[in-house]
């Protein structure tokens, strides 16, 4: 039987890369959420999809549960600037601080900026291809979470 190589990416980690994807807050617009998941599930990694309306906290404790390696929240409600500074201050208090905090939606150029600045990862907005966003969170954790 011939098999085909495995890539080097498969062959540094010990499983598929996990990552938490979630809306957080009143926001019921989940068909990008949805997308983006079944693009990184599609892409081999480990997807746990929370659905609508969650909180912080909840997105914190899901991630120290499932020993993810990032999280991804997915806002288009204006939340922003309070969202992700909150799961970040939550994140430092559990001690995920080698998690990757990414995401995207409508989130003006100048307050991702400032997000950048506060320790969140890259953000995406719409119309980003999916294939750049799992190349983007593959690459950071290939180099900050060795496995």
């Amino acid at each position: 039987m011939i098999t085909e190589p495995q890539s080097t990416e498969a062959t540094k980690r010990s499983r598929p890369v996990r990552i938490v994807v979630a809306k957080v807050g009143l926001d019921g617009h989940d068909r990008g959420a949805k997308v983006i998941a079944s693009a990184l599930r599609d892409a081999g990694m480990e997807v746990i999809y929370t659905g609508l309306r969650q909180t912080p906290e909840m997105v914190v404790q899901t991630a120290l549960q499932e020993d993810a390696d990032a999280i991804g929240i997915s806002i288009l409600s204006g939340a922003h600037n309070s969202v992700f500074p909150r799961i970040l201050e939550l994140m430092k208090t559990a001690g995920l601080t080698d998690v990757l905090l990414t995401g995207g939606g409508i989130i003006p150029d100048a307050d991702a900026e400032k997000l950048n600045q506060l320790g969140v990862a890259k953000l995406f907005p719409p119309g980003t291809a999916t294939g750049d966003i799992a190349a983007y969170i593959t690459q950071w954790v290939d180099t900050h979470r060795p496995f």
